[in-house]
Formats: structure tokens, C-alpha cells, sequence
């Protein structure tokens, strides 16, 4: 619900000149009266008529009802005595921005009933008055029936909207813890057991370099590789999470598959276009475990590799020639594809092996990116 201090409607299709008319025209309709009782009357129903309006939007409950219909009897008196309806449509946008269901269709109905009764008794009592401005009599009763119905269904969006956006946060912070525990899993899986061995092999050598110098030595040349070997991993990790383009990582497969005397041939650009970083760096990953795989564990002669993009989706597909990962799967194997698993659900993307001469790896994710991700009233 606005502020109580915004008297004049906001985005109700009206230009605010035309609800400033419409606050100041009242007293135009009284001053034409030359009884001053009338005048006085007139004046205090204007000012009635805005303090109740103003208490409605402060309050909840029972004296909202009481303030409504404060409202709609002055409506009705100014429309019948006066000649002046357009109080009316200040209501039928208060009513509009009602949220329960219920109270706005109580409101509406009463108020649309009262709203066209004192039109039509208007026609007996201020008949001149009202064929003079008979266009806006006629462009006030529609925005009666129209701008109440009009503004709830466009709060409800509104309100939808909020609500999704804020789901959307949620599930994008889900996304991100869950990153987290991945890296914080695999910096565990990578550093934790060298650490270990390093740790043990340190132990052993200070107790063998006064006894077995020679054992010791051994020992430490074994720490020094066991080091080299951790920081390597976490190199390749940390380049992993810089996030690389499909045709950045493209040249390294050809040359691993190269270095390995299997085939390479590609369909299509790995040049993708509008398609998020975080998606790209994904499906760079995905292709560059996903040969891997089969460099070490297919024993092809040739890979296939074909990238198609659309406007909902990128598919890479790996098809090589040899024995299949399905065939002679290792633990190494099982884990790299977990790991492709993990990260393309991230991003809602898929991931589907078949056996066909060889083995057919599918990558699939959506163009744009969506996490299982992309405000009210008393």
C-alpha cells in the first residue's frame, strides 16, 4: 500500500494533472452555490472525505472498513447534492491495491453498487450538472469498474515477481555455498592426504637421519616430490576456477589428443556467443575431463568432438572410436564424471553417455542461465 502521505494515485494510467484536478474540482462544485450552510457543508465533506482517506491506507482491520465506508457515503452525498462524482475513482484505486482477495472483491461490489445508484439518482437531482460533464460521468463510472480490477491484477504480478526474484536470491546462494563445499571437497581430496604423507614422511625422517642418513635422504627426495605434486594439482585448480572460453581450452584438447596419437576432429565453432562466463567455464571443464577420459581410459584412434549452439541451449558432444569408458571404467574415471555431474548442475545442465562403436559422452546446458535459479497491502 503507498505511503499516507501520497494523497495523489501513482501509475494509475492518469497523469497526476488530472488527480490534482480532480482533488481541487470539488470546491468549484460547491462555491457555484450561493447557500452558505451548502458551501460550509460542501467544504467540511471535502476534508472529511481526504482524513478518512488517509486513515485507510494508516490502518488495519475494522477501521479500514469504517473508513471505507466514511468514503463511499461521501461519494454518494457529493454525487447526489453536488453533482460531483470523482471521488469515486480515488476509492476504486484504493480498493485496487487491496491484497486479500476477499476484501477487495467486499469493496469493490459495494462500491461499484453505490457508485452507479448515485449516478443515476444524480440524473434526477443535478440533472443540468450532470449533461454538461456527461463524457466524464461516463469516463468516471468506467474507471470505477476498470482501474480496481486493473491495479490488483498488476499488484499481484508485482507481487509474484517479488517473490520469484527473491527465490531466484536464495537458490543463487544455494548455488554458491554448494561451489564452496565442491572446492573445499576437492582441495580436501587434493591437498589433505599429501599433507598427510608429507607430515608422516617428515616423522619418519627425523628419526631415521641419525640412524639410516641413506633411508632419510630417500625420504625426504619423496617429500619434495610429494610437495611438487600438491602444488601442481592446486595450479591446475586455481586455473580451473579462473574460468576458461570453450576456444581457449579447444587448442589444449588438440594437443592432448595429439600428444596421445588419437585423431582430433571438430564440428562446429567453439566460439560461443552470449552465453554466461560461469556456463562457458563449465563446459570448458566438462570437455576438458571428458577427453581426458578418453586419452587414459578408451583406447581410441580417433574423437569426435561436435559443438552446437541455439538460442535455449549449447550441446558438446565427445565420440570416440576405442573400447569406451562404459566398457573399462576405473575409480579415476568414475570420479571425473561425477565432478562433470556436480558442476553442470549448477548450471541445470545435463550430461548423457551411450555406447555406440566407441562411447558417446552428450554435454548439455542452457544458453542462459537459470538456477532452480532469476512486494503489500493490510
Amino acid at each position: 500500500m503507498q505511503n499516507w502521505y501520497h494523497i495523489v494515485p501513482k501509475n494509475t494510467g492518469l497523469s497526476i494533472y488530472a488527480w490534482i484536478i480532480f482533488c481541487v474540482l470539488p470546491f468549484y462544485f460547491i462555491f457555484r452555490i450561493s447557500a452558505m450552510w451548502e458551501i460550509i457543508f460542501g467544504i467540511l465533506m471535502i476534508f472529511l472525505f481526504f482524513i478518512a482517506y488517509r486513515v485507510s491506507f494508516l490502518s488495519k482491520g475494522w477501521i479500514v472498513y469504517l473508513s471505507v465506508s466514511v468514503e463511499i457515503v461521501i461519494n454518494v452525498l457529493m454525487t447526489i447534492f453536488l453533482g460531483y462524482a470523482y471521488f469515486a475513482l480515488f476509492l476504486a484505486f484504493y480498493i485496487g491495491n487491496l491484497q486479500v482477495k476477499e476484501r477487495f472483491l467486499t469493496l469493490y461490489i459495494i462500491h461499484l453498487l453505490t457508485t452507479i445508484a448515485a449516478v443515476t439518482a444524480g440524473f434526477f437531482t443535478q440533472n443540468e450538472i450532470f449533461l454538461s460533464q456527461l463524457p466524464f460521468i461516463a469516463f468516471n463510472v468506467i474507471g470505477v469498474i476498470l482501474l480496481p480490477i486493473t491495479l490488483y491484477q498488476r499488484n499481484k504480478r508485482e507481487r509474484l515477481e517479488s517473490e520469484l526474484r527473491a527465490a531466484n536470491e536464495k537458490l543463487s546462494q544455494m548455488a554458491v555455498l554448494q561451489e564452496r563445499q565442491r572446492i573445499a571437497r576437492d582441495l580436501h581430496d587434493t591437498l589433505g592426504q599429501k599433507l598427510s604423507l608429507i607430515g608422516l614422511k617428515s616423522d619418519l625422517t627425523g628419526k631415521l637421519i641419525d640412524v639410516k642418513p641413506d633411508k632419510a635422504k630417500s625420504e625426504i627426495d619423496d617429500i619434495h616430490q610429494t610437495a611438487r605434486t600438491a602444488l601442481k594439482e592446486v595450479r591446475e585448480m586455481v586455473s580451473d576456477m579462473k574460468g576458461t572460453k570453450l576456444e581457449d581450452e579447444m587448442p589444449r584438447v588438440k594437443q592432448l589428443l595429439k600428444a596421445a596419437n588419437i585423431e582430433f576432429h571438430l564440428k562446429g565453432s567453439p566460439q560461443l556467443t552470449n552465453i554466461p562466463l560461469l556456463v562457458e567455464n563449465v563446459l570448458s571443464m566438462c570437455l576438458k575431463e571428458a577427453v581426458t577420459n578418453v586419452v587414459k581410459h578408451s583406447q581410441a584412434a580417433a574423437c569426435h568432438i561436435t559443438v552446437a549452439q541455439t538460442p535455449e541451449k549449447v550441446r558438446i558432444q565427445v565420440q570416440d572410436n576405442g573400447l569406451g569408458m562404459l566398457d573399462h571404467k576405473t575409480s579415476n574415471a568414475e570420479n571425473g564424471l561425477k565432478g562433470m555431474r556436480e558442476r553442470l548442475e549448477f548450471v541445470n545442465g545435463s550430461l548423457a553417455i551411450a555406447t555406440e562403436n566407441g562411447t558417446i559422452l552428450t554435454i548439455q546446458t542452457p544458453s542462459v542461465l537459470q538456477h532452480n535459479n532469476q512486494e503489500g497491502l493490510s
